[in-house]
């Protein structure tokens, strides 16, 4: 949820009559799609002068994403002169709380055209999406700007999941990694060699750290993704507020996830004890030399720990320079365990639901979100569409 430029007052209230004399909203469409892709690059690409190739790339995307399947929930604004003034986009998703089943929407992408807009689409599309069928809503992506929309609409917000952490593997190769990222046209010649001389002289400092569970009962081994998708809802079961995946939901989401190409492929991983159980499971972005990135990590009881010290080892036997994921409240306690782990904000997490029970699990932090219930596994959180 990021709405890039809104210029009503965040505590105002509009009326319907005003907002409405300022345009309309409804559903996304297929013809819509050139023109979201354009604002988006501007937006959140910061392309001034976009490719056919990238609005093309990032249309077919979004059609996707938003438009296959069952009716789109994505909304866009429409000014009085027929143009596009807004965009948000929507997923829809399927909750229970205490086996009550409960429609939410997952807030993406939220942007306005500043050159034709006078304050009005950001109201608008979030009036209409209020007004919906859906029993929560979530996002785990918004910006600043969205934190001050949230307040007067009785948004609670999860500030440890707001937050990012980040460990380092290689300090000098993360930096030339983070440096490539932004310049991909630089020479690898030119940095490589300072980055493995400083990594040389790091090394002690940043030598693996002792893992919190040194049981040899404990294995760790890489799994395929239907492995995954068959721990992951058994593992979430102890959160009385948790996503209800059905009839084959939870692969085609992690087949989109796959898609995601600015942190290297997806890998899968599990822990089990001597007996086979399952204790825990994760999937992360990575490749040799990258910065590998969490998407998903669910442990059972106690053993957070050992999961995160899997993931890691994962990561570090795969070539990476380090890793970052958000945070959650469950595995916090064993994050602060870890030398070189830095935190940083992220993006906003944050939920809005007149269920009060649902609005109680949010507050008790018994809630199931981020990851794969959240926007930053869509291509649109990092992917630079017309280049990859």
């Amino acid at each position: 949820m990021n709405p890039v430029s809104a210029k009503a007052s965040p505590g105002k209230v509009v009326g319907p009559s005003a907002l409405e004399s300022h345009g309309s909203v409804r559903p996304l469409a297929a013809e819509d799609l050139e023109h979201v892709a354009a604002l988006f690059l501007m937006k959140f690409r910061h392309r001034r002068r976009q490719r056919d190739r990238a609005i093309a790339q990032t249309a077919d995307y979004m059609r996707k994403l938003y438009l296959d399947g069952d009716k789109s929930k994505a909304l866009v604004q429409i000014n009085p002169q027929g143009r596009l003034g807004g965009f948000m986009g929507v997923l829809k998703a399927r909750y229970e709380l205490n086996r009550t089943a409960l429609n939410a929407a997952i807030i993406g992408p939220f942007m306005t055209d500043s050159s034709i807009d006078h304050g009005w689409a950001g109201p608008q599309l979030l009036r209409a999406l209020h007004q919906s069928e859906f029993d929560l809503y979530l996002t785990d992506s918004a910006n600043r700007t969205s934190l001050a929309f949230a307040r007067p609409m009785k948004y609670q917000l999860l500030p440890v999941h707001c937050l990012e952490w980040t460990c380092v593997f290689r300090p000098g190769a993360m930096a030339v990694a983070t440096v490539r990222r932004k310049w991909p046209g630089l020479p690898r010649l030119a940095l490589d060699p300072f980055a493995g001389a400083f990594d040389a002289l790091a090394r002690r400092r940043f030598d693996p750290p002792a893992q919190h569970s040194s049981s040899q009962r404990i294995h760790r081994e890489p799994i395929d993704v239907a492995q995954f998708a068959e721990r992951l809802p058994v593992l979430m079961a102890d959160y009385s507020l948790r996503p209800s995946w059905k009839d084959g939901e939870l692969p085609r989401l992690l087949a989109l996830a796959a898609e995601k190409r600015a942190d290297g492929p997806l890998h899968f991983g599990g822990i089990d004890d001597e007996t086979g159980k399952m204790l825990g499971c994760y999937a992360f972005y990575g490749e040799a030399g990258g910065i590998a990135n969490l998407l998903q990590i669910q442990a059972s009881g106690s053993h957070w720990g050992a999961t995160l010290d899997a993931l890691i080892a994962a990561a570090r036997d795969l070539g990476c320079v380090g890793i970052t994921g958000q945070t959650q409240s469950r595995f916090m306690p064993q994050l602060f365990g870890y030398k070189n782990v830095f935190f940083h904000y992220a993006g906003g997490t944050m939920v809005r639901s007149r269920v009060a029970e649902v609005t109680e699990a949010v507050r008790s932090g018994d809630i199931f979100i981020g990851g794969l219930m959240g926007d930053r596994w869509t291509r649109l959180s990092s992917d630079d569409f017309g280049r990859v």
